[in-house]
């Protein structure tokens, strides 16, 4: 098994499109209010740029991609950034691509200086949950000011 995980191309933006657009409909997050809905995921690697401390990761399996996730400012914040659009094909789900994407992105966003981790999500991605937890997210009554996706259910935040 060969796994590799980098930032984005833009040859690889259709590829994203489709396993964003696919997982999130697994999982329920059709239409606006929700991730999959987001311009951005016509050209990821349009979006997720270092000028613009932001960065996208994709994760291959055996050369194929299977998933990505990406960090970037919430809402133009400098102090908070917004951990986004971790999505995984089934059979790369239980490999702990999905961790170590999530703790490039973290490094990375604390090492731009961001001083808080912002993200939303659904209860019924109860992996991905768990998995937030695991990193230190903690779970809010109410989502950010400002944010997008008013269709998501579990909103959460970690401290840097």
């Amino acid at each position: 098994m060969s796994v590799q995980i980098y930032p984005i191309k833009p040859e690889q933006n259709e590829a994203i499109c489709q396993i964003i657009k696919a997982v999130g409909a697994e999982f329920g997050a059709i239409g606006e209010g929700f991730g999959p809905s987001d311009p951005e995921v016509l050209a990821m690697s349009h979006y997720y740029t270092d000028d613009k401390q932001s960065l996208y990761l994709v994760a291959t399996l055996n050369g194929k991609i299977v998933g990505g996730c990406g960090i970037a400012p919430f809402n133009d914040s400098t102090k908070v950034c917004e951990l986004k659009k971790l999505f995984l094909l089934p059979e790369s789900r239980g490999l702990g691509l999905g961790k170590k994407m999530a703790k490039q992105c973290l490094s990375f966003a604390k090492k731009t200086g961001f001083g808080e981790c912002y993200l939303d999500t659904l209860t019924s991605m109860t992996s991905a949950i768990q998995l937030y937890e695991k990193l230190g997210f903690e779970h809010l009554n109410q989502p950010l000011n400002g944010t997008e996706h008013s269709a998501c259910d579990v909103w959460m935040l970690k401290r840097f």
